[in-house]
């Protein structure tokens, strides 16, 4: 048996399912530009209609409608897309990391330029070529002199600049380590929360937006697996739990560390900032530091001229010789300096180094403090009682030295981290220079197609979840006509009550 007032009640759903779709949609609008925002939706159903089939069923024909109501406002997400993300956003996070991180060793590198050390190279050589045409000339002692410390103080600041980086880069992770804890503990406290409120038979939908944007970010600083289960999410790197409902495993940097270590880390901007320093910058300062000391001490081999009475003999050589000596120290000892006295290293290393690196190498203080210490020559005279009086203005060694530009060194491939193992000394600094080139060209490449993958991926999610202005407006209109209905359809049914309960049975009155 229908009630008098079923139409009222009809109504009344109406009314307020319209208003829910209402509300929802202004609440669409308002957080069009709000990141990490997805749209909602009211999902309505017809009401239960009255007279269902059952052993009372009223003799009245068909079922008679009750209106409409909504059973849940959910929030528009796809879960596939979402792992899409976080999987791109790995790889961008790491890459873009090392795209920044060779750019910024190719500033300091500086190449070509007119401060690099390729240029400060070319004016070493210069030097002692300049020299040979005038071996006891003080200016040219005095410029060779201030050309070597050039060198080795371009050595040691690109150096510490290098060291420097690494040492940021390290900072870095430790800074890393507390964004990735500060989300951990907000994605932890927001799955408590959620469970709660669903608990009840409601959406979260707001808070499951906030959770899902901390993932995203989580993402981006490391490799994540996310799983969700009653407690709500389970987060893990590789085999490494962060996250499990309520309960949260802190990274430290030594975690991250031993993580990269065991393959766990495979992604993020954590996993840049360990391969630039461990691989890029290491790798750098590593073939910098073969350099220095290859030009010191690296083993090559030399002409040296007939009639060269070399220190320590008392003979001149009847011919010419080939002779392998160990870098310019080993060849600076062949000589003379201008007071006569034999040759010493060339080159050492500071107080406190354990040998010649980019680091620690430096002109010899005693060549330092007197430039007439830098040999010269490779000749000199016999007294009848063996005594060497070195011919101070010959040029034998400065002309060898001139020429070293284009010599083959030996280069210990372990220590120089390349598989060059002879070259001139220019050379292989150019081939560092050019993988240098090569890595931060490909390094972008990669970082560029990443980036466009993870565009075309959020494109997609936006498309799904992201707010339609213009779509939202339709629904807008759409509602409110459907609210302005029900409303009417209340006031004529309450008209027709009225003329029901007030108009009738006054007849005769």
């Amino acid at each position: 048996m229908r009630s008098t007032f079923h139409s009222i009640e009809t109504a009344k759903r109406s009314l307020f399912t319209q208003q829910a779709a209402l509300n929802t949609v202004g609440h669409n609008i308002a957080n069009a530009n709000t990141e990490g925002f997805s749209r909602q939706k009211v999902n309505m159903v017809a009401s239960r209609p009255m007279e269902a089939y059952g052993m009372q069923r009223s003799t009245a024909p068909g079922q008679l409608g009750t209106g409409v109501e909504y059973t849940s406002i959910t929030r528009i997400r796809n879960s596939f897309l979402d792992t899409q993300y976080r999987e791109q956003n790995k790889g961008v996070g790491s890459l873009s990391i090392q795209t920044d991180t060779l750019s910024k060793l190719e500033q300091i590198v500086n190449e070509p330029s007119d401060t690099g050390i390729r240029t400060v190279l070319e004016n070493f050589w210069n030097a002692w070529s300049d020299l040979s045409k005038d071996p006891e000339n003080v200016t040219g002692r005095e410029i060779l002199r201030e050309t070597s410390k050039a060198l080795t103080d371009s050595f040691n600041e690109l150096s510490r600049q290098l060291s420097q980086m690494s040492s940021d880069l390290t900072t870095n992770i430790e800074n890393k380590a507390a964004e990735a804890n500060s989300l951990l503990q907000t994605i932890s406290s927001l799955n408590d929360e959620i469970r709660k409120i669903e608990s009840i038979g409601d959406n979260a939908n707001d808070l499951r937006d906030q959770r899902d944007l901390m993932t995203d970010k989580l993402s981006k600083i490391v490799n994540i697996n996310v799983v969700e289960g009653a407690t709500g999410y389970s987060i893990t790197m590789g085999n490494v739990n962060l996250v499990d409902g309520g309960d949260v495993t802190p990274l430290t940097s030594g975690a991250l560390e031993t993580a990269f270590a065991t393959g766990a880390l495979t992604g993020g901007e954590v996993h840049g900032m360990i391969v630039s320093r461990d691989v890029n910058v290491a790798e750098f300062s590593k073939s910098l530091d073969a350099l220095a000391n290859t030009l010191a001490n690296g083993e090559f081999q030399v002409t040296i001229p007939k009639g060269s009475l070399l220190p320590g003999t008392t003979t001149e050589t009847t011919a010419d010789q080939i002779v392998t000596v160990r870098g310019i120290n080993g060849l600076h000892k062949l000589g003379y300096s201008l007071d006569g006295s034999a040759g010493e290293d060339f080159f050492t290393f500071k107080t406190g180094a354990n040998g010649i690196t980019a680091a620690s190498i430096q002109l010899n203080p005693t060549i330092d403090g007197d430039s007439n210490k830098i040999a010269t020559s490779l000749r000199g005279t016999i007294d009848g009682g063996g005594v060497v009086t070195p011919i101070k203005g010959n040029n034998g060694l400065a002309l060898i030295m001139a020429e070293l530009k284009e010599v083959s060194f030996t280069f210990d491939q372990s220590a120089s981290g390349g598989s060059i193992t002879n070259a001139s000394v220019n050379d292989f600094y150019s081939a560092m220079v050019g993988t240098l080139g090569v890595k931060s060209q490909e390094a972008s490449r990669l970082y560029t197609n990443t980036q466009a993958q993870l565009d075309q991926v959020e494109g997609n999610r936006q498309s799904v979840s992201g707010v339609s202005l213009d779509e939202e407006m339709s629904d807008l209109i759409k509602y409110q006509y459907g609210y302005s209905a029900a409303a009417r359809f209340m006031t004529t049914f309450d008209e027709l009550l009225d003329k029901l309960i007030n108009g009738t049975g006054t007849v005769g009155r």
